[in-house]
């Protein structure tokens, strides 16, 4: 039985990811002017905060100073909450992660509804 929860669980978190990410990049694909404008976002904000996140560590072993700083990074939530799906362990909590997820989420979505509603960059 708990297999096939963290196996639902896991499913609901890709699925949050995926539609999360798709929109942030649709919206960078409005915003950019040019392929290097294109590029901008994912090497200089996206990489980073992947790295910095915890993608290849847990939080929990950095001192003070620097794990207070890394709560401020959204990737941590996410990777946190994809940890949580296949292992069953988590250094913030599935609470956390999951509302950080589906702020980003929502607020992606958002940005996209502006978009449209508005014709920003749509129209010539």
């Amino acid at each position: 039985m708990k297999s096939r929860t963290v196996s639902n669980s896991c499913c609901d978190w890709r699925l949050y990811s995926a539609t999360a990410f798709c929109l942030f990049g649709f919206s960078i694909g409005i915003w950019a002017k040019g392929f290097e404008q294109l590029q901008v976002i994912p090497l200089l904000v996206v990489t980073p905060l992947t790295f910095l996140g915890g993608a290849f560590y847990s939080v929990t072993i950095l001192p003070e100073p620097w794990r207070t700083v890394t709560m401020f990074n959204p990737v941590v939530y996410l990777i946190d909450g994809f940890r949580w799906t296949f292992f069953g362990t988590s250094d913030v909590g599935v609470g956390p992660s999951l509302a950080v997820t589906v702020a980003f989420l929502l607020l992606c979505l958002g940005t996209i509804t502006m978009i449209f509603r508005t014709g920003w960059r749509l129209k010539n």
